[in-house]
């Protein structure tokens, strides 16, 4: 395509937008307008078009992250995964008597995509999909943290959960809850987000037994995939 036929303003908010994508919490408008050779005048009025349209918002302390639109169109991407996801989490719920959920990566933050409940369960936990948390709190984003490479400055329970192939965490996020998730391995050029598999219920939760269904729903999850 020829310089003449781009749309420049448009060019650079899409430029700005996979900035932000791409290091997610980590840079700020000064950021942009450097390593888009902007004025600032110009890399504000941009930021502030992608946050009035939510593809981007900013932090108390300035940095950007995605927002909730940029998730949107990311995951009306993802109707293959989620499609097969249906029914290995319906099965899931009904192995471990627990509710069983899809969790997504979306920049520092991991968000819940689908759940399923057992039908038959005399107490279930209610997990609302589009609830948020930090990536490093909850059995959920750890298990996504545990599906990357491993790092230096990781948190332990990062790289134990990479070695045991699931994350279990206890009242992490909500007192009395027990959560346990496996990273789901996608083949390449499937998507470009990062997902995890797991239930949560209270503490009655038989952990050995969870651990067990997780981890093959989250294999048997990717293999469909593949």
């Amino acid at each position: 395509m020829t310089s003449y036929s781009l749309l420049q303003t448009l060019d650079r908010g899409i430029d700005a937008l996979l900035l932000v994508a791409r290091s997610p919490g980590e840079l700020r408008v000064s950021d942009i307008a450097q390593q888009l050779d902007l004025t600032r005048a110009v890399a504000y009025r941009i930021v502030a078009t992608l946050c009035h349209h939510n593809m981007i918002r900013r932090r108390e302390d300035g940095r950007l992250t995605l927002g909730g639109a940029a998730f949107q169109l990311a995951a009306a991407a993802t109707d293959t995964v989620r499609r097969a996801a249906r029914n290995v989490l319906e099965q899931l719920a009904e192995e471990s008597g627990a509710t069983a959920f899809l969790s997504v990566a979306e920049g520092s933050e991991c968000v819940v995509a689908m759940t399923a409940e057992p039908r038959n369960a005399v107490v279930a936990i209610h997990y609302k999909v589009g609830v948020r948390h930090p990536l490093n709190r909850g059995a959920a984003g750890l298990a996504i943290l545990a599906g990357r490479p491993a790092s230096p400055d990781e948190p332990e329970e990062v790289s134990v959960a990479r070695q045991c192939g699931f994350a279990l965490t206890r009242g992490q996020l909500h007192r009395g809850a027990v959560g346990v998730s496996s990273p789901l391995i996608l083949p390449p050029g499937l998507d470009q987000l990062d997902y995890s598999v797991g239930v949560v219920a209270l503490e009655a939760l038989d952990t050995d037994m969870a651990s067990r269904t997780v981890c093959n729903a989250a294999q048997r999850l990717s293999a469909m995939l593949a």
